[in-house]
């Protein structure tokens, strides 16, 4: 006897065929199938307004927590912890407004309300079946995983070394190692998966260019662009990016096909459109490279003593590991527990390993596969429905909605993809990977390095409006060339 929920979701085969009469027949018809179909969308939706939202939610913390600060108190408590120190009193609603108010904890919350939902509809079985063995979490981990592994001082030490030899040819200026990490940099998602190019390429923008206090309008333009270019600096490979990985094993494509049907043209579409900005904001830069020289210091080589060689080269072998077995998380995160250990052993080349960032990102993403398991109910029809350029434009779309692996993954299950609609789906998943925080998922990881030079917040707006300039170069580097 099948498990509860054993038939949830249920299989797009089993749906009734295609309605003659339209996509918008068809949806009606699935939603008839299963009510719950529409209910897991509208929570989707939730998510993705909450999102949006988010920067006006962390207004509302900060205005809560200073009424808290100077609120008048009769008899006023102190508080001590287990020695005898003096802890500040925090403001209970203020911190609950900034747990909410953070990007990446929004589809966890919403897929709590999911759980609900579905144990009220479908029962408490359904729920555990869904949620233990229908969800697959080995992204989130490995994604946690990378990302812990690539923010690592001996890691960062080789990628620094690495790019200074291009910014060098610049004269290692702010403007020299911006156009060096945002050209080269997201190149890495190829060979050490995107969350690891994401993870580098922001920390070392932190270091070399948002340390020098740019314009707001630079800084977003900055973070935008590195989105886009990250979400296709992955296709140059057939083995790193999750979007190429979905669609690359079922549809039989090899490095030699990635490199001639899409690797050279990202890498076209990422000088174009990094040049682009550059122009646009030369005055910007200007300004930067005089206020490097000004300080009369350099963050080139980061500070610390020098690293041994073989200590790097012993990173870099745990970081090839984790990228090898990426589809075992037994694997990886029994490697990761052997790098823990290691760490401590050569402790005084480290940094301590902060994992709060790589944890937050692991559950945005855990929490949107959680969502995106009940959303290929609607974005099978819509991707089968659609011409080349249209399934193109609409892929590209849709990504800003929902995670470009998810898409790519949908893609390979649609019967009667051509190879030119092949191409298109996978070149508008990837293409719009940068228009929003959710749309590929290395972003949150970029976006928790750098959310601090943002005093409130990455706005989702002003992402999209940033990213929208680059990922129309790389909608026509693709659809073009």
């Amino acid at each position: 006897m099948p498990p509860q929920g054993a038939d949830f979701p249920l299989p797009l085969d089993s749906y009734p065929p295609v309605a003659s009469s339209g996509l918008f027949q068809t949806l009606v018809d699935r939603v008839h199938s299963d009510p719950f179909n529409l209910v897991a969308s509208l929570i989707f939706l939730l998510a993705i307004i909450h999102t949006f939202l988010t920067p006006m939610i962390r207004h509302w913390a900060h205005v809560v927590e200073g009424r808290h600060k100077t609120a008048p108190r009769q008899n006023k408590q102190t508080f001590s912890d287990d020695d005898g120190n003096e802890v500040p009193e925090v403001s209970f609603g203020g911190q609950i407004l900034h747990f909410l108010s953070e990007v990446e904890a929004v589809f966890g919350i919403w897929a709590v309300v999911l759980a609900i939902a579905i144990t009220v509809s479908k029962g408490w079985g359904t729920t555990l079946e869904y949620m233990g063995h229908r969800v697959n979490f080995t992204e989130p981990m490995f994604v946690m995983v990378i990302m812990a592994l690539a923010s690592t001082r001996p890691m960062m030490r080789l990628a620094e070394r690495s790019l200074f030899m291009v910014a060098s040819i610049g004269g290692a200026t702010v403007s020299a190692w911006w156009l060096a990490i945002l050209i080269i940099g997201p190149l890495f998602g190829s060979l050490i998966t995107e969350p690891g190019a994401m993870t580098i390429s922001a920390i070392l923008l932190a270091r070399q260019f948002y340390y020098y206090r740019p314009t707001p309008r630079l800084c977003y333009a900055t973070i935008g662009l590195l989105f886009v270019n990250v979400s296709v600096g992955g296709t140059l490979t057939h083995f790193a990016a999750p979007p190429m990985v979905m669609a690359a094993g079922p549809w039989h494509w090899d490095m030699l096909y990635m490199l001639t049907n899409f690797g050279w043209k990202a890498f076209a579409g990422i000088v174009c459109a990094t040049l682009v900005y550059y122009v646009i904001f030369r005055k910007d830069f200007d300004e930067l490279n005089r206020a490097y020289l000004d300080l009369g210091r350099s963050v080139t080589q980061g500070g610390g003593a020098h690293i041994p060689y073989w200590i790097i080269a012993v990173q870099v072998v745990f970081l090839v590991f984790t990228v090898v077995v990426a589809h075992y998380p037994a694997l990886f995160i029994g490697g990761f527990l052997f790098y823990m250990a290691f760490a401590q052993a050569t402790a005084h080349y480290q940094k301590k390993l902060d994992l709060r960032a790589p944890l937050l990102v692991g559950f945005f993403l855990a929490g949107l596969v959680v969502h995106g398991g009940l959303q290929s109910w609607w974005l099978e029809p819509v991707l089968k429905s659609l011409g080349r350029v249209s399934l193109f434009v609409w892929a590209t779309i849709l990504t800003g909605f929902n995670d470009n692996a998810a898409i790519t993954y949908l893609a390979t299950l649609v019967p009667g993809f051509t190879e030119p609609f092949k191409y298109a789906v996978v070149a508008g998943a990837v293409t719009g990977g940068g228009l929003t925080v959710i749309a590929n998922a290395p972003n949150p990881a970029g976006q928790a390095i750098l959310q601090r030079f943002f005093p409130d917040g990455v706005s989702p707006a002003k992402l999209l409006v940033a990213a929208l300039l680059p990922t129309l170069i790389l909608a026509a580097a693709f659809m073009l060339l």
